[in-house]
């Protein structure tokens, strides 16, 4: 794994500029590593949008940060084409989609219709205007913030396109002794001195060879049949508990267990191995899975969560 040291040093830096949230800093590189899509949701001032600009300048890539609103059209994503009076033609200008790492912030705060123009690009790696296809770069990945607290001006985001995002991470406040040490580092730190840049960035080339080197991380067979396991037993939750029957309206697709091996495997990339071992699917399968459930009624009823249902699988299945 001869590129793992330069995503050492990109770890070792976001650490130092992002505070006591250290699985966030493995879920973004996890993501990177990946190709897959982000979405992170927390409360204000938990250095989401940070967190993503500190990763994006720890790579010399292309980077756009889009700041969704109720007003935000598709075009304004994709792009349109325009009509040049001088040549008395229709040009393409393209959209910030077009960008390498897309920072959507506040993502459901835009209409349906552009979640819509959202969904071919991060499903497909292209867009469509009019009858023209474009490919986007092939380092393209989608990394969305969302606030849970406020609901006024949003829109909840359909399933099919939270069935595209590789991870779904809930933030959470940070220790009484990190938000000290952020408070000591805040005064320390010189106004306007961009701490969120690498000396010397990864190379897009150097994150795609990546890329193929963790989808070469070996996974033993018996841990392919505790991943179709774990997502299986979300679609017949009812065979774990008879009492849970109606909890769940739909569980996870196939592309949960397909987004779980490869977020396993760039977990033991991680953490030095060219292997997969269940602690690795067990740490991240909270994060694959959470967004793929739909709860019913009986579940909100009951007072219990996706994240309850999920410990509960990891619970009763055996761990090979």
């Amino acid at each position: 794994m001869e590129t793992q040291p330069e995503f050492i040093k990109l770890r070792e830096h976001m650490q130092q500029v992002i505070i006591g949230q250290d699985t966030l800093l493995d879920r973004l590189m996890t993501g990177l590593l990946t190709g897959g899509h982000i979405l992170l949701e927390g409360p204000p001032g938990l250095a989401k949008t940070r967190a993503v600009n500190t990763l994006a300048g720890g790579v010399h890539a292309t980077f756009q940060r889009i700041q969704f609103t109720p007003d935000l059209m598709p075009g304004d994503l994709t792009g349109t084409d325009i009509y040049d009076p001088r040549e008395s033609s229709f040009r393409f200008v393209k959209g910030p989609l077009f960008h390498e790492i897309v920072l959507a912030d506040e993502i459901n705060r835009a209409p349906p219709k552009v979640q819509s123009a959202l969904l071919e690009a991060m499903q497909e790696h292209q867009i469509t205007v009019g009858d023209t296809t474009r490919n986007l770069p092939d380092l393209f990945i989608v990394m969305a913030t969302q606030n849970p607290l406020e609901q006024t001006g949003t829109y909840p985001l359909p399933e099919a396109q939270l069935d595209r995002f590789l991870l779904h991470i809930v933030l959470d406040y940070p220790s009484a002794d990190d938000e000290l040490v952020i408070l000591k580092k805040d005064r320390e730190q010189h106004y306007g001195e961009d701490k969120e840049s690498m000396s010397s960035p990864l190379h897009p080339e150097t994150v795609l060879t990546a890329r193929h080197e963790v989808a070469e991380i070996h996974v033993e067979e018996m841990l392919e049949k505790y991943i179709v396991a774990l997502v299986g037993a979300t679609r017949n939750l009812s065979n774990l508990n008879s009492d849970w029957e109606d909890f769940l309206i739909a569980g996870a697709s196939p592309r949960a267990s397909i987004a779980l091996l490869r977020a396993a495997s760039a977990t033991a990339y991680l953490r030095g191995r060219e292997y997969v071992i269940p602690e690795d699917i067990i740490e991240i399968a909270p994060d694959v899975i959470r967004h793929r459930l739909i709860l019913g009624y009986a579940a909100r009823a009951a007072n219990v969560s996706r994240d309850d249902i999920i410990e509960y699988i990891l619970e009763q299945i055996p761990i090979p």
